[in-house]
């Protein structure tokens, strides 16, 4: 019990740290907008992420935050985020890495550095062929685990907390592909930013 818990927590923390980092600042890099301001208009999209941990399922809700409340011209939100929610999987990608490696420590397999590579690149390109529906990381999950020759019943381990760690990816999912869209129409001169959310 204790050892998954410690597995979630590294998951969740993996999660929290790819937003606050990597997302705020391509943000703060890539446009005028503050990443606070940017939060509080996709939390919306945020929770409904997290109760159906489904990205797919909250495409509408997305494009409406990122349209209304971040400023992003319609024809931007919808190619950017609909093309996101399919092949923009960060939230995904970051939990197949962290699974694989647990579930290699568990069976007492010590992984080489090409083995690592593998699992980085493996999880990567199988997030992004992952469907936007509940669940669907764990079949890719196979992929990655086959690919550095962890017995695939190591999956059985995790299941029992799988859920809230879908519910906890979808978010970052989803943010990335709004956090995507206001970069595209920051860098096309096209974003309108509210007086409250301009930089100084």
């Amino acid at each position: 019990m204790f050892i998954l818990l410690k597995y979630s927590v590294v998951v969740i923390a993996g999660l929290i740290l790819h937003v606050i980092v990597v997302y705020s600042l391509a943000i703060r890099i890539f446009s005028k907008q503050k990443f606070r301001t940017f939060l509080r208009g996709i939390r919306p999209a945020q929770l409904i992420a997290f109760s159906s941990a489904s990205s797919s399922a909250t495409l509408p809700v997305t494009m409406e935050c990122t349209e209304r409340d971040l400023g992003v011209p319609r024809q931007i939100c919808s190619f950017a985020l609909p093309l996101g929610a399919t092949i923009n999987m960060d939230g995904t990608a970051l939990y197949q890495g962290v699974s694989a490696v647990f579930i290699a420590q568990v069976y007492g397999m010590g992984l080489t550095l090409a083995q690592q590579l593998t699992v980085v690149l493996t999880a990567t390109l199988a997030s992004i062929g992952t469907a936007g529906t509940p669940g669907s990381g764990v079949i890719t999950l196979a992929i990655v685990l086959k690919s550095i020759g962890v017995p695939l019943e190591g999956i059985a381990l995790i299941m029992g907390v799988e859920r809230i760690l879908d519910m906890c990816r979808t978010v970052v999912n989803i943010t990335g592909d709004a956090s995507c869209a206001v970069v595209v129409a920051s860098t096309e001169g096209e974003l309108l930013i509210p007086a409250e959310a301009a930089e100084g």
